[in-house]
């Protein structure tokens, strides 16, 4: 059997370049073995081995989650959304096929249902394989996965889920109808009275014009919207966002309106916890000023 090769990788390093999201700069990391390489029926998919990052998933040509830190992001765009929801119990994650999401959603004991809606089974099927700390909810009797286009599933449902997550790709081919007013709209019909999104919501480091034209899309629909972020090393320029929103304009998304004792922190997350919580909606000026 012929060795893998993949055209991003070369001389044992993977590089990671975009021109059109971020221009004049690479993310590169040293591959110890390409361990998987599939076209699937909707993208490039890689994964391979890194020498300091463990087990590292890539789309496109864009990294989506290494073992080392992958924590950061799923943790964030979860307990973000379903800590300022009074009693999520049905939860839907649009995308976020590498299942860390759902591992984040799952940790709640007041969620009932956890629906998982991407539409490439490929990303499902490797990280159950490759990824298996991200993919373990799959196995949870909560858990519920529906392959299939997340807007054509998003109609089928009114009033029904009390928190929505979209782990979303960049806003690039598919992926750029999710970060449109439409998309926001069929979010806000199918959630329930009180509810809740986070969506990817891309880096104040390379992507304000993006990020500004979200937060207006966003706030055409819903009354209550903030922009939050965490640091993570394997996404571009180290830092990543999310839009926060919810339908109750009542409510201070920069404060969580649930949580647990400071030893149970310790067990259930390794990034985020109520301070953090709260932190990361802080901003730096540059940013708080063009968003505002």
């Amino acid at each position: 059997m012929s060795e893998l090769t993949h055209p991003m990788i070369k001389d044992g390093w993977f590089h990671e370049i975009s021109d059109t999201m971020w221009p004049g700069q690479a993310m590169s990391l040293r591959v110890k073995k390409i361990l998987h390489v599939e076209k699937t029926k909707y993208q490039d998919l890689l994964v391979f081995e890194s020498t300091d990052y463990g087990n590292v998933l890539v789309l496109d040509g864009a990294i989506q989650a290494t073992e080392r830190d992958e924590f950061a992001y799923q943790e964030m765009i979860t307990h973000l959304a379903l800590n300022s929801h009074p009693n999520p119990k049905k939860v839907l994650v649009i995308g976020g096929g590498d299942g860390g999401v759902l591992r984040e959603v799952v940790k709640h004991n007041c969620v009932e249902q956890a629906v998982l809606c991407d539409i490439d089974e490929g990303v499902i099927v490797n990280s159950k394989k490759y990824l298996p700390k991200m993919a373990e909810s799959y196995n949870h009797p909560k858990v519920t996965v529906h392959i299939g286009d997340g807007f054509k599933f998003l109609n089928d449902y009114k009033n029904t889920f009390d928190v929505i997550i979209t782990d979303s790709s960049d806003p690039e081919g598919p992926a750029a109808s999710l970060f449109e007013k439409p998309y926001f709209q069929l979010l806000s019909d199918a959630l329930t009275e009180n509810g809740v999104i986070t969506t990817q919501a891309e880096s104040i480091w390379l992507h304000l014009e993006i990020i500004k034209n979200l937060k207006k899309a966003c706030k055409d629909v819903f009354p209550n919207v903030e922009y939050a972020y965490c640091t993570i090393p394997t996404y571009p320029s180290g830092q990543i966002g999310f839009m926060v929103c919810s339908k109750n304009k009542g409510i201070d998304l920069k404060e969580p309106l649930r949580s647990v004792e400071e030893n149970e922190e310790e067990k259930l997350y390794k990034y985020y916890s109520k301070e953090i919580h709260r932190a990361s909606f802080v901003l730096p000026n540059f940013a708080k000023y063009a968003l505002n």
